[in-house]
């Protein structure tokens, strides 16, 4: 049995050998059979250079109990985790960021229609962690190309709320004649509220008046997503 360094830890040589391991499963087969942990524990052996980083991984899943969670978390939370400190914290908020950027590459300058699956991957994603209701619109061109995104709003827990002057500006500003709006439901189902119900009918009476088309509102909850056009509740139909 191969002694330990200090406070428990493999010696160096050890260390070096199980990085190593690891950054070469991943070069062969990407994440596929890591473990959660193992996950964090690669990430991690690039903000923690000399020590085992497989303890540091694991209390990051004890403290926040799941990877997703993790990656949702803010920046101060994470280091308020024993042995995270700037350096790791800020490599796995950069990871979440660098994620939305490339999905969100993924539909700018693209026909909406043809990507409805990469638009609600982009929308989970961008909303995920979220700790309060932000309410996004995603402004198309006349050929139904995503121009831009942008936050409307943000809002308490359960509430948000849209002032239709600040969603015409932004149409301007984008030279946008349709929109996608999208909002969250951080703690609960994506089902609409009433006042969701009220918000998107307000909104869309705004926009129409403005030559500007509301192709759709999608509400993101933690496991699932609403749709008012798949429903059939946008203006005119809504109760």
């Amino acid at each position: 049995m191969m002694p330990k360094g200090p406070q428990g830890q493999a010696p160096k040589d050890q260390r070096a050998g199980h990085r190593t391991r690891l950054r070469a499963r991943f070069a062969k087969t990407g994440l596929a059979g890591f473990h959660d942990y193992e996950v964090l524990e690669l990430l991690l052996t690039f903000a923690i250079p000399r020590r085992d980083a497989k303890p540091y991984a694991r209390a990051l899943l004890v403290r926040f109990g799941s990877l997703r969670a993790v990656f949702d978390s803010r920046l101060e939370d994470l280091q308020s985790v024993e042995n995270i400190g700037p350096s790791a914290a800020t490599l796995i908020a950069l990871l979440k960021e660098t994620a939305d950027l490339y999905l969100k590459s993924q539909i700018q300058g693209k026909p909406i229609l043809n990507s409805t699956q990469a638009v609600l991957d982009y929308c989970r994603h961008r909303l995920s962690g979220e700790r309060s209701e932000r309410f996004l619109g995603i402004f198309l061109t006349a050929q139904n190309e995503v121009t831009a995104i942008e936050t409307l709003a943000e809002g308490t827990i359960d509430r948000v709320a849209v002032h239709p002057r600040r969603l015409l500006e932004l149409a301007l500003k984008h030279n946008a004649v349709g929109v996608v709006f999208v909002h969250n439901h951080p703690d609960g189902p994506p089902s609409p509220s009433p006042q969701d119900r009220r918000l998107t009918e307000t909104l869309t009476r705004a926009a129409r008046a403005a030559e500007i088309t509301v192709h759709d509102h999608l509400i993101i909850g933690r496991d699932g997503h609403f749709s008012f056009r798949d429903a059939g509740i946008l203006l005119g139909e809504i109760q």
